[in-house]
C-alpha cells in the first residue's frame, strides 16, 4: 500500500520539504533531469548525492529501499531530498503515466531495473461478495433441525443459550457467543438440549478470500466482532438506503476480525480472555441477564454479579454495544415474551408479571414497538 509523505514516514529515506514558498526548486544549480516514468520498466538507482525529486504531470509513486531489497512506496506530492546511498525507482500509479522532475550534484547510480508492471491500488483479499441469507432464530425448546448442505458458506452464532453444531460427523456445543461456519457443501444440522431455547443467527453467503481456518470450529467472538453482528441485526431491521452493502461490508470485518483472531500469538488470546478484560466483563453480564431474564433485573445488580461498579459496566456496554445495560435488558426481556407466548402457558397478564413490567399495556406497547405487531397478533401467527 502507498504510504504518506511527510517527515515522520520518511525520515530513514531523506527530507520532506516545507509546503511555504510557491518554487523552492528556483534556487537549484544542480543536474536538472524531467524524466517520463514508464509503467512497464522502472529503473533502479542509488543516489550518490542528494537527489531532489518532485512530481511533474500526472500521479507518480517513489519507491525507496535502505539495503536494495525492501521497499517502501510514497505517494509524490511533495519536494523529497533523497540522502546518498538510499536506492530508489520512480513509477507511475496508473498506466496512463506520469512525469516528475529531479536535481542532484551527481548523476545517481543505476543498479538494476524492475520490469514488473507496478500495481499500487491495493486489493481486498477477503471480501464477503454477496450475502445470501441472513436470519436471528428464536428456537423452542428441544428443538431439532434436520440439517442440508448448499454451495455457500455459512456461520451460526449463539446469541442466548446453547444448542449443538453437528457437521460431517464432528459435533460442537455452542454457547453464548460462540461461532462456528460451515463450508460450502458441507451437510450440518443444529438442535438443541430439552431444556434449551436457543436464540441464534445464521448468515449465508458468498466470499472473496479463504476462511478455511474457521471450518467447523467453535470460535468465541471477541465483543467487537459481537458489535459488528449487532449493527447488521439493526441494519437489517431498517433497511435503509444501502443496508445490503452494509451488511456485507460489516460481515467482512468480522470475519476478518475473526480470521486474526486465529492468528494471533496464543499469549495474545489469553490475555485478551482473561477474567479482567473488558469482553470478559461483557460476556459474563450478557450471561446472566440472559440465564435470570425471568427475575426482576437491575443495573446495580447485574454488576454487583459480575464484580463491576455500575458506572463501569455502563460504561463498557456504551464502548462495545453501543446501549445502555438497561436497554439490554430491556431487549432481553422482549425477546424473552416472544418465547413465553409461543410455549402457551401463561396467559399476557401472567408474562408481564413474570418479566416484572408494570402493566400489562407496558408490556404491550414494547412489544409492538418492537417487533411491530400487537402479543396477540404474534400469538395467533404462531399457533
Amino acid at each position: 500500500m502507498i504510504r504518506n509523505l511527510n517527515q515522520f514516514s520518511f525520515k530513514d529515506y531523506g527530507t520532506v520539504a516545507p509546503e511555504r514558498t510557491p518554487d523552492q526548486t528556483a534556487h537549484f544549480t544542480e543536474l536538472h533531469q524531467d524524466a517520463t516514468l514508464d509503467w512497464q520498466k522502472q529503473t533502479v538507482y542509488r543516489a550518490t548525492s542528494e537527489v531532489w525529486v518532485r512530481f511533474k504531470e500526472g500521479m507518480a509513486v517513489l519507491s525507496v529501499s535502505l539495503d536494495g531489497n525492501s521497499y517502501l512506496s510514497f505517494y509524490l506530492d511533495k519536494l523529497v531530498c533523497i540522502r546518498p546511498g538510499v536506492h530508489f525507482y520512480l513509477a507511475p500509479f496508473r498506466q496512463e503515466g506520469a512525469s516528475v522532475q529531479l536535481w542532484s550534484d551527481e548523476a545517481p547510480e543505476m543498479v538494476g531495473s524492475n520490469q514488473t508492471p507496478m500495481e499500487y491500488m491495493p486489493e481486498n483479499n477477503m471480501h464477503v461478495t454477496r450475502v445470501c441469507t441472513f436470519f436471528y432464530h428464536e428456537k423452542e425448546r428441544g428443538f431439532f433441525y434436520a440439517g442440508e448442505a448448499h454451495p455457500v458458506l455459512e456461520l451460526a452464532y449463539v446469541d442466548q443459550g446453547t444448542m449443538h453444531s453437528v457437521a460431517d460427523g464432528m459435533e460442537l456445543f455452542l454457547q453464548q457467543g460462540e461461532m462456528v461456519v460451515y463450508a460450502p457443501d458441507q451437510w450440518h444440522m443444529q438442535y438443541a438440549d430439552i431444556d434449551a431455547a436457543p436464540r441464534y443467527v445464521t448468515v449465508s453467503f458468498e466470499i472473496s478470500g479463504d476462511l478455511q481456518p474457521l471450518y467447523n470450529k467453535k470460535l468465541t467472538l471477541p465483543q467487537s466482532a459481537v458489535t459488528l453482528l449487532q449493527q447488521m441485526l439493526r441494519e437489517q431491521e431498517r433497511m435503509a438506503a444501502y443496508a445490503d452493502d452494509m451488511i456485507a461490508a460489516q460481515l467482512t470485518q468480522l470475519l476478518l476480525i475473526t480470521l486474526r483472531q486465529q492468528d494471533a500469538p496464543a499469549q495474545r488470546i489469553k490475555a485478551s480472555n482473561s477474567l479482567n478484560s473488558e469482553n470478559e466483563i461483557i460476556r459474563r453480564a450478557q450471561q446472566y441477564i440472559s440465564t435470570h431474564i425471568r427475575e426482576k433485573l437491575t443495573v446495580p445488580y447485574v454488576a454487583r454479579m459480575v464484580d463491576v461498579s455500575p458506572s463501569y459496566m455502563t460504561a463498557l456496554f456504551h464502548k462495545h454495544l453501543q446501549i445502555s445495560p438497561g436497554e439490554y435488558i430491556r431487549r432481553i426481556k422482549i425477546q424473552e415474551s416472544k418465547q413465553m407466548i409461543r410455549e402457551g402457558n401463561m396467559n399476557f397478564t401472567e408474562i408481564a408479571a413474570a418479566l416484572h413490567y408494570s402493566t400489562v399495556h407496558h408490556f404491550s406497547r414494547q412489544f409492538k414497538d418492537k417487533f411491530g405487531i400487537t402479543p396477540t397478533e404474534y400469538a395467533k401467527s404462531v399457533r
